[in-house]
């Protein structure tokens, strides 16, 4: 993914003519932290484990991003997401910056207990290089609400008493009734439709009948299908890490999430379609495609096999650069991850948002701005891409290099 990021970034500010000086910094991180802590399982155990915290760049605000617990977690993964985030967080006119973290584990090997203890001392071990005014962390892979709640609880329990309540915040994607956003579940998949819905709006295309496919099921897959299904979409083919499924008369997301959630979040034995081979899930007949899951999953590969007319890329790299090329000379028009999911930083700004301010905010509110600020980003990147001659993947970049290239020239560079 890193090689990705970095042929992406050349090329847009190649396009753009970016300041010399703004592009050496830009490619490079500011700050990449590797953790070692160890933890007592419930067998007593010891194990040692290692985590992550790269921060890319905070020109615009404190550095923002998710962390995952995955067994693809590394510093190179990291790096490429932590570049991910800057550009996403300046496309959607925020004030943040980009990192990313997280750690090299699978989770399904750990109790509940153990990763509350893990969650615990890699916060500790992170210590004051996270903070709600420096680095505020989210959930990513594999990492949640709940995740979230045992962070922000030993942050803060780090503190003073009189300044703990002040550091609730330093993380996002929180339960409400911690000091959560009503919405913050459902805003990376509602952002995904929001931008399905501009492309239609864009290209005079009735989404009404229209069927789409979902890689990865999980938060940001199935808010997708709900949400699409909503605008008369028809789900026909879905794959997870554990099976792939096809039904051309449609699937129902509410019954495969409630089988998903009863199965320790796996789809194998789902009775709701039939089950496929996983190396036919790319070629089912589709209008929409929806990688939602890990990245680098559209290659060389597989590309040539995709029907569709749309690729939004719900998850961060879904598609290589060999990938896209086929796509782009098949016609396939491509919402970049960047712009396409970025639904979900946007619901995280508003989260703390309103914790700095105190305030509690509706979900018809909340997804109300969040519809707004995707509007707004989508069209800047159509305009960009137009006034460039460039697809919308580069046009999102050029967007956001360009607001980062004002920053540094109206600021200078201390000292």
């Amino acid at each position: 993914m890193y090689e990705v990021v970095m042929k992406q970034f050349t090329h847009a500010a190649d396009i753009m003519k970016l300041e010399p000086g703004v592009r050496k910094i830009l490619s490079k991180t500011n700050t990449e932290i590797e953790v070692n802590f160890p933890v007592r399982l419930d067998n007593g155990q010891i194990e040692v484990f290692t985590g992550y915290r790269v921060q890319h760049n905070n020109a615009l605000g404190p550095y923002k991003g998710g962390l995952r617990y995955h067994d693809t977690v590394d510093l190179d993964a990291a790096r490429a997401l932590a570049i991910w985030m800057t550009w996403k967080t300046a496309l959607a006119g925020l004030p943040f910056g980009g990192a990313k973290g997280g750690i090299h584990i699978n989770p399904k090997n750990y109790s509940k207990s153990e990763l509350e203890r893990i969650t615990r001392r890699f916060t500790y071990a992170l210590g004051d290089n996270i903070g709600p005014d420096l680095d505020i962390p989210a959930p990513d892979v594999n990492t949640n609400a709940q995740i979230m709640a045992w962070i922000a609880d030993t942050f803060s329990s780090t503190k003073s008493p009189s300044t703990r309540f002040a550091n609730l915040h330093v993380v996002t994607g929180k339960p409400v009734g911690a000091g959560g956003l009503a919405g913050r579940d459902r805003a990376t998949g509602f952002g995904v439709v929001a931008n399905i819905k501009n492309w239609a709006k864009l290209k005079n295309v009735d989404l009404k009948g229209k069927r789409f496919i979902v890689q990865g099921f999980g938060n940001v897959g199935y808010w997708t299908a709900h949400f699409l299904l909503k605008e008369g979409c028809i789900l026909v083919a879905v794959q997870d890490v554990s099976a792939s499924f096809r039904n051309d008369k449609g699937i129902d997301p509410e019954a495969m999430l409630e089988f998903s959630m009863a199965n320790g979040r796996s789809l194998k034995g789902f009775t709701g379609a039939e089950e496929i081979d996983p190396g036919k899930f790319w070629g089912v007949p589709c209008d929409i495609c929806v990688p939602a899951a890990l990245g680098n999953q559209i290659t060389a590969a597989n590309a040539d096999q995709i029907t569709a007319k749309l690729l939004a890329e719900g998850a961060n790299g879904p598609t290589d650069i060999e990938g896209e090329a086929i796509l782009k000379k098949k016609g396939v028009d491509i919402i970049p991850d960047i712009l396409c999911n970025s639904g979900g930083v946007i619901g995280s700004y508003y989260e703390w948002l309103q914790n700095k301010r105190a305030e509690i905010w509706k979900i018809e509110e909340v997804l109300e701005m969040i519809h707004d600020k995707i509007d707004t980003s989508f069209g800047k990147v159509a305009e960009a891409a137009e006034k460039y001659k460039v697809d919308w993947r580069m046009g999102a970049y050029i967007v956001a290099l360009q607001r980062l290239e004002d920053t540094y020239m109206d600021r200078g560079i201390f000292p």
